[in-house]
């Protein structure tokens, strides 16, 4: 499966990610805040620990891509398993990694949760009450992307809220067989619009949704 025509790239008319092209046409609200989930998973919907499995998948194309998703935003989003992941490696990974893993340190970082007593990685807040609430003030902010990494929990939650304005699905070409899936819980139909693909060099394909109209 090969790219669409934009491929995601910005307008040159554009100053920043709020204006992102999508089939032509800049998003309904340029000058609003996005929120980006971008999500590894399997070929049948299980996203369960893909550092477990995807790493072989990790081409140099699907690097840049991930690097480009990163630096369009200057937010991160995480649910508390995902920021207590990412909060134990990316410290210690900025020889090894670069400019992405400085730019994962230095982002703000908002996380959700009831429980976790302190966020201790650099530059993070911890969003307690009223979650959909008070992610609806940070879209509001001048700004560009607020990325969700994995987060699947809060991911949903923000759905169930429209605001998730774009999905972006890592699909890897394995099975796992059993796992958590994408939408695993959902009370709902939840119905997508596909506005992008992209396929990589390792068999990867990106698929990018807005919610259907």
């Amino acid at each position: 499966m090969g790219s669409s025509p934009n491929n995601g790239e910005l307008d040159d008319r554009c100053e920043n990610a709020r204006c992102q092209r999508v089939d032509g046409d800049r998003t309904a609200d340029p000058l609003m805040r996005r929120i980006v989930w971008s999500e590894y998973m399997s070929l049948d919907g299980v996203v369960d620990e893909p550092g477990e499995w995807s790493i072989p998948y990790f081409s140099d194309d699907l690097a840049q891509y991930k690097s480009d998703e990163l630096f369009a935003s200057d937010a991160l989003l995480l649910g508390r398993i995902t920021y207590e992941g990412f909060a134990a490696a990316w410290p210690t990974m900025e020889e090894l990694e670069g400019d992405f893993a400085v730019r994962m340190n230095t982002l703000p970082k908002y996380v959700a949760s009831t429980t976790l007593e302190a966020a201790e990685w650099n530059n993070s807040t911890v969003i307690r009450e009223n979650v959909p609430g008070e992610v609806s003030k940070l879209k509001q902010q001048a700004g560009d992307d607020i990325l969700i990494g994995g987060s699947g929990t809060l991911a949903r939650t923000l759905m169930e809220h429209d605001l998730i304005d774009e999905i972006r699905m890592l699909v890897h070409p394995i099975a796992l067989g059993t796992g958590k899936r994408l939408f695993e819980g959902a009370g709902a139909p939840v119905a997508l619009k596909l506005v992008d693909t992209r396929s990589f060099d390792s068999g990867v394909v990106a698929l990018t949704y807005h919610a259907a109209d």
